[in-house]
Order: structure tokens, then C-alpha cells, then sequence
């Protein structure tokens, strides 16, 4: 016999044959009416070419050939019950967790977002482990497919398909990023004094550069670019040595001037923020270990920035007072 020949729920009325041995009562068990019982195992008989349970007195006992059948349709119901169409709504315990999550995150994204995700996960999944890789789009489309990464977190344009699913969580400003003894800039510069003076760039994988730069060429702007650079790490360094002033992330600006010797004063001009959400692919949508994550994001980042908030450790107490506006 196929199994595509059997219709595998008369399996369900076997296995409740074997304990109640009664048509009557296993149709009771299944909420089903007794002929319809009848004729489960009419089917089943056909099926398999054995009587399977004959009466003796008021009960029916199965045959040999239905004893060998047992134990194999019990595993069967079990497994189906237990392990296929079980709740899965309470399957995730986080605090109970040792799983390691993976985010995609760039060096911004680490700054901005890691001090608090640490601190919630402490407090939520004391015992599950995280994971930050940077990866290009092509890489990161490709590891939220497979599962090889979580959440996506922070600025990524070219998540566009239908597989990515989005939630927007907040917008970052830009800042100016100078040496605190900067001899032209002050408290705020002008539009004229930041055309003229000298710029570092960092051209990195994160994508935010392009919002200044694209904002700059719609004003028909341009400035002295005096370096290029794809790291973050080495802005601080070139600023705090020099009178090179770097138009970075808030984020980065702030926590660049708890250094000694660097400060941030707002820009000379209206630039777009930069739109930071959380990506996941949409064969996670219902996965409930994905729902308690992105809960978690969305409970401590939706519609707060964390470079504005006081407990967060990296960007507080930067300056003594922010610069006016």
C-alpha cells in the first residue's frame, strides 16, 4: 500500500481504538459520532486487508496483525501532536535562552545600538550570546535568507525586495565632528566657514554618507575634501591633530567627543535624517524566538534614539551643555 492510499487522520481513530476498544466511546474521545467511527474503520479494514478489532463480549480487541501496529501509530500521533501542530506560542522562554543572536550591524550601528541591546538582553536573556558581523548587501540578503543573521540594524537602502520585512525605529541627526581647540569654529559655524574649511569623509559600508552627499549636490554645494577614508576608527585621530572638521552620524559624533580634545556642533544647514529600522526576512514573521527579538528592539528604540537618552552609557555626559540650535 502507498501512503498517498491512506488518509493519514484515520490514524487518530486507530490510535483511540487501541485504549477505549469501543466505537461508542472512541467516538466520544474525538468529538465524532459513532457510524462516522464505523466508518473510519470500515476504511481502515479495506485499507489493510485485516479485520483489525473483533467484538468479544462488550469490547473489541485488536487482531494480531492490529498488535503490530500499536506502538508504530502511537509514535505517529505523538509526533504530529507533540512536535508538528504543538503551541508554539510558549515554545521561546528568553530568560531560560542560550541561543546566540546575530546582528548585522555597522560600526554606527555597534555605537549606537549594542550599550543598550547588552543591557535589555542582561536583563530579559541573561544567558543567550550576541553576535555582530558587517556584511555587504548582497552577503546580508543572502544571511537573513538562510538564518544566518537575525535582525538587520540601522540605514540599508538596498533592502528594497519583498522578502525584507521593515519596521522604522527612529531618525538620527547629523553632527560636525572638530577639536575642541578648533581656532576658527566656535559653538556653531556658517554655511560660508564650513564650505571652506577642510574635511575628512568616511565613505563606509553603513550607506549614511550618502544622504549628506546627495543633500549637498540637490544645495549645489561642495566643500574641501582633504581626505577619504573608510573607517570610522581613524576620525578621531585626524580630527583632534588637526583643524579637519568630519560631518559623521550623531552617534558617532557623541561618543567620539567624550575623547579628550574633540567636541560636535550642529551643521550650517537643513540635512535629512538618517532613517534607521530593523530588517528581518519574511519567512521569520511568525517565528516566535524573531517576535521576541524584534519586540525587544522595538521596546527600547522605537521612536527613541538612544544618543538622546541619559541612561545610556556611551553617549552620556559628553559635553556640559548641548550646543544651541
Amino acid at each position: 500500500m502507498n501512503i498517498q492510499d491512506l488518509d493519514l487522520n484515520l490514524l487518530v481513530i486507530l490510535d483511540a481504538m487501541f485504549v477505549e476498544r469501543k466505537t461508542t466511546r472512541t467516538a466520544e474521545r474525538l468529538g465524532m459520532s459513532q457510524p462516522m467511527v464505523s466508518y473510519a474503520l470500515a476504511k481502515l479494514r479495506r485499507a489493510f486487508g485485516d479485520e483489525l478489532f473483533v467484538r468479544e463480549g462488550n469490547a473489541m480487541q485488536p487482531t494480531p496483525f492490529a498488535e503490530t501496529l500499536r506502538d508504530p501509530v502511537r509514535r505517529i500521533v505523538e509526533t504530529v501532536s507533540g512536535e508538528i501542530l504543538r503551541d508554539r506560542s510558549t515554545d521561546f522562554q528568553p530568560f531560560a535562552s542560550t541561543r546566540r543572536f546575530t546582528f548585522c550591524l555597522s560600526d554606527i550601528g555597534e555605537l549606537v545600538f549594542m550599550p543598550t541591546i547588552l543591557d535589555a538582553f542582561r536583563k530579559e536573556a541573561p544567558h543567550a550570546t550576541l553576535r555582530c558581523v558587517s556584511l555587504s548587501p548582497r552577503e546580508l540578503e543572502a544571511s537573513l535568507a538562510d538564518g544566518s543573521v537575525d535582525l538587520a540594524l540601522g540605514y540599508f537602502p538596498d533592502l528594497v525586495g519583498g522578502a525584507a520585512y521593515q519596521q522604522g525605529l527612529f531618525e538620527h541627526p547629523f553632527a560636525v565632528l572638530l577639536r575642541q581647540e578648533h581656532p576658527l569654529i566656535g559653538n556653531e559655524i556658517s554655511l560660508e566657514g564650513f564650505l571652506q574649511a577642510e574635511h575628512a569623509v568616511v565613505l563606509h559600508e553603513g550607506r549614511s554618507q550618502e544622504i549628506f552627499e546627495r543633500r549637498m549636490a540637490e544645495l549645489g554645494l561642495s566643500r574641501r575634501v582633504t581626505i577619504q577614508s573608510p573607517h570610522f576608527m581613524s576620525v578621531p585621530l585626524l580630527v583632534a591633530n588637526s583643524d579637519i572638521i568630519t560631518t559623521v552620524p550623531m552617534g558617532v559624533a557623541k561618543a567620539y567627543a567624550r575623547m579628550s580634545g574633540l567636541r560636535w556642533i550642529l551643521p550650517p544647514l537643513d540635512l535629512p535624517p538618517i532613517p534607521i529600522k530593523q530588517f528581518w526576512h519574511r519567512r521569520m514573521q511568525f517565528d516566535q524566538e524573531s517576535i521576541w527579538l524584534r519586540g525587544l528592539i522595538a521596546r527600547n528604540f522605537l521612536g527613541r534614539d538612544p544618543t538622546e537618552r541619559p541612561d545610556n552609557p556611551i553617549f552620556s555626559a559628553i559635553q556640559p551643555e548641548d550646543p544651541p540650535s
